[in-house]
């Protein structure tokens, strides 16, 4: 039987569980058991497709087209899971599942309630997260934070699971905050305690604390929170914030917390002690030996949220190249107020990342122009490539009213354009080209070089591409369109001659990158940054 772990948060928001369930997985990995991990939504919202960066941060994309919470970007950066649509679920998911079956008369007349119909649904799910990875060890993370009235029915589902499965074959993992005084110099244990209180209500109690905290835990506190919370004093795990997110699963390993859950599932597993993780991740992100700015000029920058996978594909290739990468993050509304010169005069490299809507474009634009004329390495993922095409339709090809028909529908050079089948759309959630696509790559190209092959595959989030209407005067102009989607003709890739590195791709490479395989395309791209360090 595969065992499973809930995680759930106490406290406060944004404590990490994400990370935890991650470091988790990596750390049970190392001991040779398959690993999944799923996430529990509580929100009502179907996908976070729709839903605005600013509210909900990045949307992660899996290989099969589900548009996801930005935390399965962990789950699959830290283990050798593959995501898919069934690893991420939400409330609307559920109810609209349930409230469809009694529509079409599943349930014969019985009255739909949250219990048993809302929790069975809940519990199917993660039962068949289980039967599709075919994982030893299934791990779920319960969104929001204990207390909220929206993730009830999943904290009840969790409750009941080891009613069903068996007590050695669930165990609870609660994250909480254990806050530093400042003014008293005091550790608090309170709020935990209140926390682990509610979760107790409800029928659950944890088998594992991991404490966040920017102190140390004293041997006093440990026993004060393992004797008030139930849960034994070897099991209290201290999660002191790290300068490195890479840092955790060696965190929780010097702390045993793989033999604590194995012990758990009375499970035998082979010896690890995770050396080539430190060695090959941890050690050179907190020493590298040299450093590189590189720009991120984005419509979202507010929000570190927002672009997740790019920072940590930037962090993985600095990694990769013994440098520490700099990130400057700039506003693409900011070229309205200052010159690109003034701007990005002390960048060695530009990134333009993916976005939707009018606002912020021409920035983007200004940026890329600026890349191009003073040969800075840029690097152009999604409207960055469909930005990067307008650029040079305007400027080298002379197409000065050159746009995509996303921003002005009318326009006179419609360089990046809707397909047919994008036209006759209506709802918005889960239309637009999503998931994986394979890509030819051109020989004697920027993109057969760093990728060193001919075929590979990439995933998608976007919904205009570019019009092949003007392939020939762009490659009369000096434009190579180094990866095709063969099957419906689609240009992927595009990258200018005689530059350090200019590469613009209408995919997003960042959602396959890890700490330990850093993606081509940004390890290429931070290594000609780093040529031309400023």
């Amino acid at each position: 039987m595969p065992k499973y772990i809930f995680v759930t948060g106490g406290v406060i928001s944004s404590l990490g569980k994400g990370i935890t369930c991650a470091s988790i997985g990596r750390i049970l990995e190392s001991r040779g058991l398959k690993v999944t991990l799923m996430k529990l939504d509580p929100y009502i919202n179907v996908d976070p497709g729709t839903m605005n960066p600013y509210q909900h941060g990045e949307v992660y994309v899996t290989g099969d087209g589900a548009e996801t919470d930005l935390d399965l970007g962990h789950y699959e950066r830290f283990t050798s899971a593959k995501t898919t649509k069934f690893n991420n679920v939400t409330t609307g998911q559920i109810y609209n599942a349930v409230i469809s079956r009694e529509r079409h008369g599943d349930y014969l007349g019985k009255t739909i309630q949250v219990i048993p119909h809302i929790t069975d649904e809940i519990k199917q799910r993660v039962k068949k997260v289980a039967e599709i990875s075919g994982a030893d060890v299934i791990i779920v993370e319960i969104g929001g934070t204990v207390g909220d009235i929206e993730g009830l029915p999943f904290l009840e589902a969790a409750r009941q699971f080891r009613l069903d499965a068996g007590h050695n074959n669930v165990l609870y993992v609660h994250v909480t905050l254990i806050p530093f005084i400042k003014v008293a110099g005091e550790i608090k244990t309170k709020p935990t305690q209140h926390s682990v209180g509610t979760l107790r209500e409800i029928g659950i109690q944890p088998d594992v604390l991991i404490c966040r905290t920017e102190k140390p835990l004293i041997e006093d506190v440990k026993e004060k929170i393992s004797l008030f919370c139930n849960v034994r004093k070897e099991a209290v795990i201290e999660a002191i914030d790290a300068d490195s997110i890479y840092q955790i699963p060696l965190v929780f390993k010097n702390q045993i917390l793989d033999e604590i859950i194995l012990s758990h599932f009375n499970l035998i597993c082979k010896f690890s002690d995770l050396k080539d993780w430190g060695k090959n991740v941890v050690e050179p992100a907190l020493k590298p030996s040299r450093k590189v700015s590189i720009a991120i000029v984005g419509k979202y920058i507010a929000l570190q949220d927002a672009y997740k996978s790019i920072y940590e594909a930037l962090i993985h290739a600095g990694i990769s190249n013994d440098a520490k990468v700099e990130v400057e993050k700039i506003d693409s509304e900011d070229f309205g107020k200052k010159s690109a010169e003034k701007l990005l005069r002390n960048t060695s490299g530009i990134l333009v990342p993916g976005g939707f809507g009018l606002r912020g474009v021409e920035g983007k634009i200004r940026a890329i122009k600026f890349a191009r004329e003073n040969k800075i390495p840029f690097l152009g993922l999604c409207l960055g490539m469909q930005c990067a095409v307008i650029e040079f339709a305007r400027n080298v090809c002379a197409l000065k009213e050159a746009n995509s028909t996303e921003f002005r529908p009318k326009t006179s050079y419609p360089v990046i354009s809707l397909l047919e089948e994008q036209k006759k759309i209506k709802n918005l959630g889960g239309t637009m080209r999503l998931g994986s696509y394979p890509c030819k790559i051109k020989k004697n190209t920027l993109a057969y070089r760093v990728y060193a092959k001919k075929l590979i595959g990439e995933r998608h989030r976007h919904r205009y591409e570019f019009n092949n209407k003007y392939k020939k005067l762009f490659e009369k102009k000096g434009m190579v369109f180094s990866g095709i989607y063969q099957k419906k003709n689609l240009i992927e890739m595009v990258e200018l001659k005689n530059h350090p590195y200019f590469i613009a791709v209408q995919f997003h490479p960042e959602f396959q990158s890890k700490p330990d395989k850093p993606h081509p395309l940004f390890r290429e791209f931070v290594s000609a940054a780093l040529k031309i360090k400023k």
